[in-house]
């Protein structure tokens, strides 16, 4: 009597060969590896250089009409910026992307002379500006008052800066989570696509298909060679990050699983769309075409180089519903902020709509020949 086809040996089978192909190509390690560390060493060297700039929050009770404020405005180092949202407020404030949270309180009244009172709130995150920005503000009060000399001015006072100790914010913070992103986008996209293109002009999905091996194995076997290789990557890069240029894991060992959990998540949403090129491209050429018209936006606007606060509000909307946001943003919150995966529903959710979308389009699309 014959023995019943194995299916899980046909899925290892096509598994272990697709994954031997990856690595007789010394061009993936290059791109999926070397260039993604050689990148945050770059980026992740990055300090505040390029002029000296301070991005300062008024508190909503502050007094916005007193001459302090419009010194402030007129002060060409000094941005301020005003947040809806006080979590947000703070949680910026805690990563150092503010340098100082000001209060403006007027004194006085018609019974005495007017007065002025400043309150200055920022954290150890802000180390590197907070120092030399003291001294902007007692300038500006210094200003006003050579301004307003030999005439009755209102007293200004400059309090003593509370300054809370937080958890430092590294550049690498920022950047390694964004490099993360960008490598497995785009080397997963033309991993799969040309994968699955180069098998099908070449017949060898229409043999699978015709052998007794079913869809879903000849899919994943193909698939998940190349998702294993960008776990490597990724693998690499983190502890590249942690080790050499002290990227932050917040809970250690479980916060390194929870990101690599994510990064399956996303590699699983990007094989479906690297299935989608595979199919509608009509020749090798017009894949990568395809790849960066999917790619180079989210490259841009989720935040991988710089935060997506920099663009108007309008296109920051835009930048909130992009997958590679919401992988962005969640492997910031598990590595940083010590969130579990869990507390991260929002990002997850979105991708699993995304995910949803793309392999409605993939089953309706895919082509065997």
């Amino acid at each position: 009597m014959a023995k019943p086809y194995s299916q899980s040996r046909a899925l290892w089978a096509i598994t272990r060969a697709s994954f031997k192909a990856i690595f007789a190509n010394p061009s993936a390690i290059i791109f999926s590896i070397l260039f993604p560390i050689i990148f945050v060493m770059i980026f992740g060297a990055f300090g505040s250089g390029g002029g000296v700039s301070y991005r300062v929050a008024i508190t909503p009770d502050s007094d916005t009409s007193s001459e302090f404020y419009y010194g402030l405005k007129k002060a060409g180092v000094i941005r301020i910026v005003h947040y809806n949202d006080s979590a947000l407020l703070n949680k910026d404030l805690q990563r150092g992307k503010l340098t100082a949270i000001l209060t403006i309180i007027s004194t006085g009244d018609s019974t005495k002379k007017p007065g002025t009172v400043v309150k200055v709130r920022s954290t150890t995150a802000s180390a590197n500006t907070i120092g030399s920005f003291l001294p902007v503000l007692d300038y500006i009060k210094l200003k006003i008052e050579v301004a307003n000399a030999g005439i009755e001015q209102e007293n200004i006072a400059v309090e003593e800066p509370v300054i809370k100790e937080v958890r430092k914010y590294r550049q690498i913070d920022f950047i390694l989570p964004g490099q993360l992103g960008f490598s497995i986008l785009f080397s997963t996209l033309f991993g799969i696509a040309f994968t699955f293109f180069g098998l099908r002009e070449q017949l060898v999905l229409k043999r699978f298909y015709a052998s007794p091996v079913n869809k879903l194995s000849i899919l994943l076997g193909i698939g998940m060679s190349r998702l294993f290789f960008q776990l490597l990557s990724v693998v690499v890069l983190i502890l590249f990050g942690h080790f050499v240029m002290n990227f932050t894991l917040q809970n250690g060992i479980f916060t390194f699983l929870e990101i690599m959990l994510m990064t399956i998540i996303m590699l699983f949403l990007l094989m479906g769309v690297g299935l989608i090129f595979s199919s509608i491209a009509k020749t090798d050429t017009s894949i990568p075409l395809l790849i960066n018209l999917f790619g180079f936006p989210q490259m841009m606007l989720s935040g991988t180089f710089f935060p997506i606060e920099v663009f108007p509000k309008w296109l920051q909307e835009i930048c909130r519903v992009l997958p590679l946001t919401q992988y962005n943003d969640a492997v910031r919150k598990i590595s940083f902020e010590g969130l579990s995966i869990f507390n991260c529903w929002k990002e997850i959710g979105i991708l699993g709509i995304w995910m949803l979308i793309i392999y409605i389009i993939a089953a309706r699309v895919l082509k065997w020949e």
